[in-house]
């Protein structure tokens, strides 16, 4: 389609900044969670949208909605089967056909689970060995130039170490403080991997928030959210987080040779910030600790937040909304304000409704198994287009060509 704006390949930070890429998400996350007969099993989405079996199908609709960037990866649980060993063979046929169809992948390479080996992400060794799997998969994929290592590192720590639903679920700011350090240090080992052998970008994928005190009580409790909202990315960009949240983070365990680590990388001029913008990401905080969810700043005013502080090239990397909830309506605000941003100079660079087709189980956070359809993809699970998926098809036909120029004027 001659109208959708594409990314251009291998570009460098001035044309990059100025160009704009339209996109959707085929998710593979597979964390661990407890079932009803209390052993393990693991929650792979792929599995249960019917991906495995229908992959050539959702290709083609992505391709045939006028989309040419797809955050898509294998799963790394199924595909990294020991140390030094992989098994390549859904990749190299998945990869084979993205680059048949001219789709560029923002390639995913570890969604909220880890291979049984490798156990959970209390795992000191997961870094060493997750940058072995990225350099291995740059190697064989050389013509791949968009990654996200380690998707929504701060996600990962709190639903596996502080919140208790995944993996190693546990409820204890250390365990979390020790996820978090694991996870952001594989994203950057494995960056450093990828960089050495090709010239890529990064486009970190991680949960943007804002919490708002409901009454005086809650305040101290929402400022400290306030500061740990930003954890991941400080760690990530070696930005120095504030004196009250490094004190946090050693108090629970991280050394200050860690810290040091983090502050002196080198991985933040081939940076994306990618931005996820739902509904719980901005939430009012109670006395009692509750939250509910609000809806004050919108993408818009927390972006602005986000690019104040880490001053990188913006994507906005996942939403989507239920569909019976309106998520055309849905769609249209957060596209609002994605132009808002452009149009006030700010590097945004890509949008994306994540994700494909219906998800499962993510109304209850994936902790169980019960197979409940989540309307909120641009395809039903039968492959059938959404109203949200003809919406933003017209938003791609519609704007593609005049984003893609180099200025675009309002």
């Amino acid at each position: 389609m001659s109208s959708t704006s594409r990314l251009p390949a291998h570009p460098n930070p001035d044309n990059l900044t100025r160009s704009f890429s339209f996109c959707t998400g085929i998710e593979n996350s597979a964390p661990i969670v407890t079932g009803h007969d209390g052993k393990p099993r693991r929650v792979d989405e792929m599995a249960a949208c019917g991906h495995y079996q229908r992959w050539r199908e959702d290709f083609r609709l992505v391709h045939d909605m006028g989309l040419r960037c797809l955050r898509f990866g294998p799963p790394y649980y199924r595909t990294h089967v020991a140390p030094g060993q992989y098994d390549w063979s859904f990749a190299d046929e998945a990869f084979a056909e993205l680059s048949r169809l001219g789709i560029e992948p923002i390639a995913d390479l570890c969604h909220f689970g880890l291979p049984d080996w490798l156990g959970n992400f209390q795992n000191p060794d997961f870094p060493r060995y997750f940058a072995e799997y990225a350099e291995a998969f740059a190697r064989r994929y050389p013509w791949v130039w968009m990654y996200t290592p380690v998707n929504e590192m701060l996600i990962t720590a709190e639903y596996s170490a502080l919140f208790g639903y995944w993996n190693e679920q546990l409820r204890d700011h250390r365990a979390f403080v020790t996820a978090l350090s694991n996870c952001v240090e594989a994203n950057i080992r494995a960056s450093e991997a990828i960089r050495a052998v090709r010239t890529v970008w990064f486009v970190q994928s991680e949960s943007t928030r804002y919490y708002h005190p409901h009454d005086p009580a809650a305040v101290e409790r929402t400022a400290h959210l306030n500061e740990r909202r930003f954890l991941s990315l400080d760690l990530n960009y070696s930005h120095p987080p504030s004196a009250v949240m490094l004190r946090y983070l050693v108090e629970n365990g991280l050394s200050l040779d860690k810290f040091d680590y983090f502050m002196n990388r080198t991985i933040r001029p081939w940076c994306v910030m990618g931005t996820d913008y739902y509904e719980t990401s901005e939430m009012a905080v109670f006395a009692d600790g509750s939250t509910r969810r609000v809806n004050v700043l919108g993408y818009y005013g927390l972006t602005r937040q986000y690019y104040s502080r880490f001053r990188l090239p913006i994507m906005h990397t996942e939403t989507n909304h239920f569909q019976l909830l309106n998520a055309a309506h849905w769609l249209e605000r957060q596209w609002g304000n994605v132009l808002r941003l452009r149009q006030e100079g700010f590097p945004i660079i890509g949008f994306t409704w994540y994700s494909l087709t219906d998800q499962v189980d993510w109304d209850m956070d994936l902790r169980e198994q019960l197979g409940h359809v989540n309307s909120c993809g641009l395809f039903d699970l039968e492959r059938r287009i959404r109203k949200v998926g003809v919406e933003y098809r017209r938003i791609i036909r519609d704007w593609g060509s005049a984003l893609a120029e180099r200025e675009l004027r309002f």
